[in-house]
């Protein structure tokens, strides 16, 4: 027993326990086991998150350089008056603006994806109404939907569904879903959302009316940095951690979060929180 806590102590948990019919002896051994099984599974996690991390940091690095390099160029050439006319003057103030609106989606994924195992540790949770919070986050979007002349078609409980929860991380939550519809919806398009009662939960949807999700990519949308390249890819902005962050905040807060095609056409977003419990 004294080998085998001075082989665990310097990192080697490949040890060998020594039976005894004595019970005393037998309990510490169990307590060995146990405790070297979850060393193990410890250090398992641990190398998974970390080889996680690394290709999150790469893949995102790799992002950047796609709209950095974009916007210094169009900078470049609005500074060399390549720009000769105020329409294409206009055109290229225009799509820095997009390249910077790009960067900023990268950056705040990137930031709230770091800190998603920080907050297991746990979160601040309020009495609010998630109807409320899809309104903030529809609110905030209406100007980028109105430019692709997309109606939002709302349908929402016209009771309260209160939920305990971290109201910044669920705007996230929403704001991601929506701004995911809004970017994958055609022009001149509808996308409808609802959001109700069902028994102990508060249920919502977001179906866009756009080409939907790939068969072969359904079992895989949530996982880090996935994409599929013929719909949902770089082009659109996206670095693949919009649904995956979505979905981690969603389970936080001890609810869940699915996709699938309507049957309609389109993608159709499903998620469901717990409603707080009312004395």
């Amino acid at each position: 027993m004294s080998l085998a806590a001075r082989q665990i102590a310097k990192g080697d948990l490949d040890v060998q326990l020594p039976n005894s019919r004595i019970t005393e002896i037998a309990d510490v051994r169990d307590g060995f086991k146990i405790m070297v099984g979850g060393l193990n599974e410890s250090f398992r996690k641990q190398v998974a998150l970390e080889e996680e991390r690394r290709f999150v940091i790469s893949a995102v690095a790799h992002d950047l350089r796609t709209p950095l390099f974009a916007l210094r160029g169009y900078l470049d050439g609005l500074e060399q008056g390549i720009a000769h006319s105020p329409e294409k003057v206009a055109k290229y103030i225009e799509v820095c603006k997009e390249k910077s609106a790009q960067l900023d989606r990268l950056v705040e994924d990137l930031f709230t994806f770091t800190k998603m195992e920080y907050l297991k540790m746990g979160i601040e949770k309020n009495g609010i109404d998630l109807v409320d919070v899809i309104q903030k986050s529809i609110d905030s979007l209406y100007p980028i939907a109105n430019e692709k002349h997309i109606s939002l078609n709302i349908d929402f409980s016209p009771e309260d569904c209160i939920i305990l929860g971290d109201v910044h991380l669920l705007e996230r939550v929403m704001t991601n879903l929506l701004d995911n519809a809004v970017r994958h919806t055609p022009r001149h398009s509808k996308i409808f959302v609802k959001c109700y009662k069902e028994n102990n939960k508060a249920t919502f949807t977001i179906h866009d009316t756009g080409r939907g999700f790939d068969l072969q990519d359904l079992h895989r949308v949530f996982e880090p940095l996935y994409r599929s390249e013929k719909s949902r890819n770089r082009s659109t902005g996206g670095v693949g951690l919009g649904l995956t962050i979505s979905q981690r905040i969603i389970k936080l807060h001890g609810g869940d979060l699915a996709v699938d095609n309507h049957s309609n056409g389109g993608g159709l977003v499903t998620g469901w929180l717990p409603l707080a419990k009312i004395n």
